[in-house]
């Protein structure tokens, strides 16, 4: 779930917070941590030696004797100990991402330096199985592939949103539990500190990609003087008073960033999915076939929801963007559309999967700042948007759960600063569908003297190691092994 309007919080004194300051709650307010107890990983795939452990933090760091939960966590020590500088904490995307796997997966793309530079860690954030889990118990139906983002109605109505609205609220308040008012991104940036304590590490290196640039930029806020080299990879705009609703609405620019490069993919000649001639016939086949499938859905049984309608493909076309990789899916999806035949229905992940992805995706976007609660700042919006970007058809301006949800934030929303260590690198694909330029340039831009920003003239989501290039993959790898950044920002050709 991309993600949503920072209006002021509501201050309650239980939170050791002051209008406008959020107070570093820190985890040595715990008292010492318990030595980790590191055994074998379970799950396939893993590199051997990774290893995993438990860190047990405070569900509210406000009341540091209170309840625990268990965070999970795992690690790849340092490939050469003599070459060792610390250890590089892997912040997943979300929220409801983890990086439990990425030391084995995402370490073996890694050079050699960087690996013997750090012991690689990966967790899974609270809330997120196999840490203490959430889940509100939704019914299926509300787990739809066109319901995790929220799609307006053919006609642009919001009716249908805000109803679900107000059904996960009144599912999350009736089964999510207490920790579900404990889910925000600043104290997943507290829990990045617990597990810094628990690694017996002074200071700690992170590499966050997508939201996890958001709760690294909260680190730095909470506990500068405790932060080594941070990385920040495809970076979300950090707009104090609306930055979840800024979040959902890059789709909008996101898209359109991305589209061409997928409609000149699809027009290509000898492409044996190619959809049209021309990069612009393409796109306008796409809207013709998306508007025939607002009005005349097909079945499409084992599908959720069982029908390929405008949503359905409008969103398998948004899904395709994060990776060039999977230009095929949207593009086999529209010619067998066309013929009126469909392929077997996709794979779905277990529903508990998506049952705990949606409690903490909802529970990080709606604790973290308070929504507009009236239907018409979303039938306005969405309006504004289907004029102007066609393609996501008012998606991006639409209602999340936060517009019925049953608690207020208990926080001050975050503010990024330009004050504290100059210790970030930020790397930034120029089209990226979900994080775009245009946001990480906000974030740039309030991080001041403290940030070095690479952009890189690729597509997809995620830069470093993955759809990046060789450029700024070498200036992230030399800053994490040298600690020298690029003397100003730089463009990767």
């Amino acid at each position: 779930m991309k993600q949503i309007t920072k209006s002021a919080a509501l201050i309650a004194a239980a939170s050791g917070v002051v209008f406008g300051l959020v107070t570093p709650l820190t985890a040595s307010a715990t008292g010492a941590p318990a030595p980790l107890k590191w055994t074998k990983c379970e799950g396939d795939g893993l590199d051997p030696r990774q290893e995993c452990a438990t860190v047990s933090v405070p569900m509210d760091y406000a009341d540091p004797g209170g309840p625990k939960i268990d965070i999970a966590v795992s690690r790849l020590r340092s490939e050469n100990p003599s070459a060792r500088r610390g250890a590089l904490l892997m912040i997943p995307g979300g929220p409801g991402g983890d990086s439990l796997a990425h030391p084995s997966d995402k370490g073996k793309l890694m050079p050699r330096e960087v690996r013997d530079a750090y012991d690689l860690v990966g967790f899974s954030p609270r809330g997120n199985a196999p840490s203490t889990p959430v889940s509100c118990e939704v019914d299926s139906g509300d787990l739809s592939a066109t319901s995790l983002l929220p799609w307006p109605a053919p006609d642009g109505s919001v009716t249908g949103n805000m109803a679900m609205g107000r059904r996960l609220g009144d599912a999350c308040a009736r089964n999510g539990g207490e920790l579900m008012r404990h889910i925000t991104t600043l104290n997943n940036a507290r829990d990045v500190d617990s597990i810094r304590a628990a690694l017996g590490e002074r200071k700690l290196s992170a590499w966050g990609v997508s939201y996890g640039t958001y709760v690294g930029a909260a680190y730095t806020e909470l506990f500068p003087q405790r932060t080594d080299r941070i990385v920040l990879d495809s970076s979300d705009n950090p707009d104090p008073v609306q930055a979840e609703r800024a979040w959902l609405r890059a789709f909008e620019v996101g898209v359109e960033d991305n589209f061409p490069e997928f409609a000149k993919w699809a027009s290509r000649p000898g492409n044996p999915d190619r959809i049209a001639g021309t990069p612009d016939r393409v796109r306008s086949r796409f809207l013709a076939l998306a508007a025939r499938l607002d009005r005349e859905p097909i079945p499409w049984p084992g599908a959720n929801p069982a029908e390929l309608n405008g949503n359905v493909l409008r969103q398998t076309m948004l899904n395709s963007l994060y990776d060039p990789d999977d230009y095929p899916v949207p593009a086999k999806l529209m010619r067998a559309a066309e013929s009126g035949t469909l392929p077997a229905a996709p794979p779905r992940p277990p529903e508990s999967a998506l049952q705990n992805y949606l409690a903490v995706g909802a529970a990080t976007i709606c604790n973290d700042v308070a929504w507009p609660k009236s239907a018409a700042v979303y039938e306005k919006g969405v309006a504004e948007s289907r004029a102007k970007y066609p393609l996501t058809a008012g998606m991006p301006r639409n209602a999340l759960p936060c517009t019925a949800w049953p608690w207020q934030p208990r926080e001050a929303p975050l503010r990024v600063t330009d004050r504290g260590p100059s210790n970030v690198l930020m790397i930034q694909n120029e089209r990226d569908v979900a994080t775009p330029l245009s946001g990480a340039l906000q974030l740039r831009e309030a991080l001041g003297r403290r940030a070095v920003m690479v952009t890189v003239n690729s597509t997809g989501h995620d830069a470093y190691l993955e759809n990046g290039n060789a450029c700024g993959d070498a200036a992230v790898s030399r800053y994490l092994v040298t600690g020298k950044r690029p003397g100003q920002d730089l463009y990767c050709e």
